[in-house]
C-alpha cells in the first residue's frame, strides 16, 4: 500500500526588536528547503509571520503593498534584562490571532520547520514556536537558521523546538523528513552542486514582489566580525547558465522585475563568475533590475566591473568599507585601502551610477572604537560623494572578535544572545546614548 504523502509546514517567525524594516529581506534558506521538499513530492505549506501582504493587513497601509517597507508593528514589553534601554520594544509582523487562524486553516502537518535569523531575535522565535505548539501539540518542530547555528545550546534550551538543526540544511533535509515522517525518498539533486538545486519556492508567498538570488555560498575572507565562514564553511558557486535560467524563469513566469543578490562574496574571482554573469544579463535584454544590499568587496570594483553592472541594470550598490581608520584595521579585515575605496567610487560614478545609488557600510560600536573615529569615517564617505550607512555592530559568538567584544561590553554577552542586539551598542563605552545615535543618524543623512 502506498503511504500517504507527508505534509510539511515551513514557518518564518516574528521579529522582536527595537526596530525592524523590510530591506530586501526574504527567508531564502527556508524557501530553498521548501523547493527541495516539493521536488521530492512532499506536500508543503508555508506561513510567514512577517508577511506584509497578509489579507488582514490594513488596506490603507502603504507599506503593506510595496516592494520594501515597514513591517506591521505591535508594541510589547521589553525583555527584563533590557530595562535600561530608553526605547520601545515591538513585535514585527502579523497579529498573533491572524497566525493562529492561518494555522488552523491547515491540515495537521507531519513536521514543522522553523527558521531563525538574528540571534537576539530569539524571543520572536520562542513566541512563534509556542503558537505552533498550541495549535499542533503533537507535531515535531525543528528549528534551523542563523540563531540555531550560532547559539545551538541556547536554542535547544530556550526556543521550544523539539530539535535544533544547525548549519546548511540542503544536504540534511531529506534525511530529517524521512526520520520524522516515516517516508524516505531518493535524492534527486546533488547538495554539493548548486546548479542542481530546485528553485526556492517563492510562489508560496502571497506576492512575489522581488526575487533573491544566491549565485555563490561562503566567503574566502575571514573578517573578525563576520559569521560567513561559520554559516557557510564551504565555498560553492553556480554556473552562469543556471543563474540566467532562474532569472528568466521568475521574470517570464511571474513578471518579476527586481532581483536581489544575497551573495557574501559576489565579486570574488569576478573574471570567472560575476563578470560573465553580468555580460549574459546584458545580452538577454530583459526589462529587469538588480540590487546589492549585501556589501560587495571594494577591490572587485574595476572599470570593467562598474561598467557591466551599470549596463546590466544595477540600481542599489552597497560597498563593504566598514571603517576609514585604515591604519588600525589589521585586526578586523584586509579588504581595502583608502586608495582602493576612492578609486571604486570614481569608477562607479564614471560608469553612470548616481551618488544616491551608492552607499558604504560603516561599522559602528566595535570594541575600542571611538566616537571620533566613527564620525571621521562618516565624513570621509560623505566627502567621496556617496552615502554613509552606519551598520551597528552585533557581537557574534565564535568569530575572532568575540572575545574582545565580551571583554569590552557592559553586558554579559555570553549569558544571553539578547545582549548582542546591535541597537544596544553593546560594546560602546558607557551607557546607551540616544545623543550618540541621533548624532550619527544626522551626520549620515545630512
Amino acid at each position: 500500500m502506498k503511504p500517504d504523502i507527508p505534509h510539511i509546514l515551513l514557518v518564518n517567525p516574528w521579529i522582536t526588536d527595537f526596530a525592524a524594516y523590510d530591506f530586501w529581506a526574504k527567508p531564502l534558506g527556508l524557501l530553498t528547503l521548501a523547493g527541495i521538499l516539493r521536488r521530492h513530492d512532499f506536500k508543503v505549506s508555508y506561513r510567514d509571520c512577517l508577511d506584509r501582504f497578509h489579507p488582514m493587513a490594513p488596506a490603507s497601509d502603504p507599506g503593506a503593498r510595496g516592494g520594501r517597507g515597514p513591517y506591521l508593528k505591535t508594541r510589547i514589553p521589553k525583555p527584563g534584562v533590557l530595562g535600561d534601554i530608553p526605547r520601545n520594544f515591538s513585535r514585527y509582523g502579523i497579529r498573533p490571532e491572524w497566525f493562529r487562524r492561518d494555522l488552523r486553516a491547515l491540515a495537521q502537518p507531519d513536521l514543522v520547520l522553523v527558521t531563525s535569523q538574528m540571534t537576539y531575535w530569539y524571543p520572536g522565535v520562542q513566541e512563534t514556536i509556542g503558537v505552533i505548539k498550541e495549535i499542533f501539540p503533537e507535531t515535531t518542530v525543528i528549528l534551523g537558521g542563523i540563531y540555531a547555528t550560532l547559539c545551538r545550546e541556547h536554542a535547544a534550551d530556550c526556543s521550544g523546538a523539539d530539535l535544533i538543526a544547525p548549519g546548511p540544511g540542503e544536504g540534511r533535509i531529506l534525511e530529517l523528513a524521512a526520520r520524522h515522517t516515516g517516508v524516505a525518498v531518493k535524492c534527486r539533486f546533488d547538495p554539493e552542486d548548486m546548479d542542481t538545486y530546485p528553485y526556492p519556492a517563492f510562489d508560496l508567498q502571497r506576492k512575489i514582489n522581488y526575487v533573491p538570488l544566491l549565485t555563490s555560498k561562503g566567503c574566502p575572507f575571514r573578517c573578525a566580525y563576520c559569521a560567513s565562514q561559520l554559516l557557510f564553511p564551504k565555498r560553492m558557486k553556480r554556473g552562469v547558465a543556471a543563474v540566467m535560467a532562474e532569472i528568466e524563469f521568475w521574470h517570464r513566469a511571474h513578471a518579476v522585475k527586481d532581483f536581489v543578490f544575497y551573495d557574501d562574496a559576489l565579486l570574488v574571482d569576478a573574471e570567472n563568475h560575476a563578470l560573465p554573469l553580468f555580460e549574459a544579463i546584458i545580452r538577454a535584454g530583459l526589462d529587469i533590475q538588480f540590487h546589492l544590499p549585501n556589501a560587495v568587496h571594494i577591490r572587485g570594483i574595476t572599470d570593467r566591473t562598474a561598467g557591466l553592472m551599470f549596463r546590466a541594470g544595477f540600481k542599489t550598490i552597497r560597498l563593504g568599507l566598514e571603517t576609514t581608520a585604515f591604519a588600525q584595521r589589521d585586526g578586523l579585515d584586509a579588504k581595502v585601502t583608502a586608495a582602493e575605496f576612492i578609486q571604486a567610487v570614481v569608477l562607479l560614478k564614471n560608469s553612470g551610477f548616481r551618488k544616491d545609488q551608492i552607499g558604504a557600510y560603516l561599522l559602528v560600536g566595535l570594541p575600542g572604537q571611538t566616537s571620533a573615529s566613527i564620525i571621521e569615517s562618516i565624513e570621509t564617505v560623505k566627502r567621496s560623494g556617496i552615502t554613509p550607512i552606519p551598520a551597528y555592530y552585533s557581537p557574534i559568538p565564535r568569530t575572532a572578535l568575540w572575545q574582545a567584544a565580551a571583554a569590552s561590553s557592559r553586558y554579559p554577552l555570553a549569558a544571553d544572545p539578547i545582549y548582542t542586539n546591535n541597537a544596544l551598542l553593546p560594546c560602546y563605552p558607557g551607557a546607551f546614548s540616544w545623543e550618540m545615535v541621533s548624532r550619527l543618524k544626522n551626520l549620515s543623512s545630512g
